[in-house]
């Protein structure tokens, strides 16, 4: 399964591709949405995953901006970010996203319960 993940942190970034390649999960890494967009051309992964704070564009503004392409049936959206915010996670809601995940202890058990299927498995603000 082809994963997109636009993070600017490059060791964050490695972390997360690492851990889940160790899933059998092909990850592309970007560092800013603009070079994901850049590489797009209208064929979209199974999974993006998108940190909300990115240099230029932010999460949202990506999201916002590939929404109307992306068939949901085919892709999930994962926002990242290391905000425990519940205004953040409604305002998420109110755009369209529906997989947000924090940057803590459980972010890769996280991903990987929302990219095979069992969001209800996830740790959605951790302990």
């Amino acid at each position: 399964m082809d994963v997109f993940l636009i993070e600017d942190d490059e060791v964050y970034s490695e972390f997360i591709s690492k851990s889940l390649k160790q899933k059998n999960l092909i990850v592309k890494p970007f560092y800013s949405a603009e070079e994901c967009l850049g590489t797009m051309n209208g064929d979209y992964p199974k999974v993006i995953i998108i940190d909300y704070k990115l240099p230029g564009m932010n999460g949202i503004e990506f999201y916002q901006k590939i929404k109307s392409d992306v068939n949901e049936d085919d892709t999930k959206v994962i926002i990242l970010s290391s905000i425990e915010d519940g205004n953040l996670v409604l305002e998420f809601i109110q755009k369209g996203i529906r997989d947000y995940v924090i940057k803590d202890d459980f972010v890769i058990d996280s991903l990987v319960s929302i990219i095979e299927g069992n969001d209800d498995d996830y740790f959605f603000f951790g302990d």
